[in-house]
């Protein structure tokens, strides 16, 4: 996505070369790199991963609010991986995306054009200031409009991301949206109709809603992992991190007489997701009102994910199955490879893994 920054920003020599994917959250900076293999079995190989802690208050809510002290985890990156080309997410806090409609027969060569129009009846910020690209939603049958999806970014947000990169001596061959490389990642490549994906982190939680492979809606709910815990920290006091997330991973929503306490403190915030989820399920069925639209399932990722019992608890309150996914899922096969990473570590890992596709899909 975004092939359009070419026109803003000086295009990479060798966009062949394989890249890292570097997902960029408020608290840390997650990477994966894949190669394809040819090996009976065996598609695809990592060769490298990793996590790097980001500190408080670098990025806030996607926003980049210290360039120097990024360029700084990005050197450490570039340090350790010695990657030198990246496939680098955008927040979707920061993203515009909206749906319309050309005629079939447009050529593709004309179809940006078209959009440019569009972008001020949906972008609320100068189309001169704006960063877009789009993809052709796949649709069953024939019509004499092709519809249409549009993701935006401000120019100065984007311009952003691509300096601290630049500076740290790494250069971007492109930015995506990151609930889009998560759909990459986690989404089965037969499955059609509408997936909802739940990207669960410390600091908020991501909601993605994916059409027959394109992302169509985004939105950002403001609890994550680190809400838990305060939950916890209510009613059991003074606890490590470490002993509340072994709390939540193991007991979690799962209720017992002896742990009580721990479910139903867990469950005044979770309820809270869970309404926020119902909301814009209702929202996207009443503006959907195509049967073919309606969310089939959920899928879960993110490290706070790995609650117990929360895919059950979804499942039951929302009408919609609900499950964890396999960040592996369009990489390699489980049954003949085993990932170095272990299955709750590997769901933070779902937009890295979704952007290092790009290079072996």
């Amino acid at each position: 996505m975004f092939s359009a920054l070419s026109r803003v920003l000086p295009p990479p020599t060798y966009l062949t070369l394989p890249a890292t994917g570097v997902d960029i959250s408020d608290t840390s900076l997650k990477y994966m790199t894949l190669k394809p293999v040819v090996r009976i079995g065996h598609d695809r190989e990592i060769t490298n991963y990793g996590d790097i802690d980001i500190p408080g208050g670098v990025v806030t809510s996607g926003s980049i609010a210290n360039p120097g002290q990024l360029t700084s985890v990005l050197k450490e990156f570039k340090e350790v991986t010695k990657a030198e080309h990246v496939r680098v997410s955008l927040p979707e806090e920061r993203a515009y995306l909206f749906e319309t409609e050309i005629k079939s027969n447009t050529p593709l060569k004309e179809v940006r054009g078209l959009l440019e129009f569009k972008l001020e009846e949906n972008v609320p910020i100068p189309s001169r200031d704006v960063v877009f690209d789009f993809s052709i939603i796949k649709e069953e049958g024939e019509s004499r409009n092709t519809k249409v999806a549009v993701a935006a970014y401000a120019k100065d947000t984007i311009q952003t991301y691509y300096d601290v990169c630049l500076e740290a001596g790494i250069r971007p061959l492109s930015f995506e949206v990151e609930a889009q490389a998560m759909a990459r990642a986690v989404i089965p490549r037969k499955v059609q109709g509408a997936v909802m994906l739940v990207d669960f982190g410390k600091t908020r939680t991501g909601v993605g809603i994916v059409y027959n492979g394109t992302l169509l809606y985004t939105s950002t709910i403001d609890i994550g992992g680190n809400q838990l815990s305060e939950s916890l920290r209510r009613v059991l006091g003074d606890v490590s991190e470490a002993d509340l997330t072994k709390l939540k991973n193991t007991e979690g929503l799962n209720r017992r007489l002896e742990s009580s306490d721990v479910s139903d403190a867990l469950l005044s915030t979770v309820s809270i997701i869970k309404d926020e989820l119902a909301t814009r399920m209702q929202y996207w069925h009443m503006r959907s009102d195509i049967k073919k639209r309606r969310i089939h399932s959920v899928i879960l990722c993110g490290g706070s994910s790995n609650l117990k019992g929360l895919p059950t608890y979804l499942s039951e309150t929302l009408g919609v199955p609900c499950s964890r996914g396999n960040v592996w899922e369009n990489t390699f096969s489980l049954e003949d490879t085993v990932p170095p990473i272990d299955k709750n570590h590997s769901l933070g890992y779902a937009t890295a893994i979704g952007l290092a596709l790009k290079d072996v899909m």
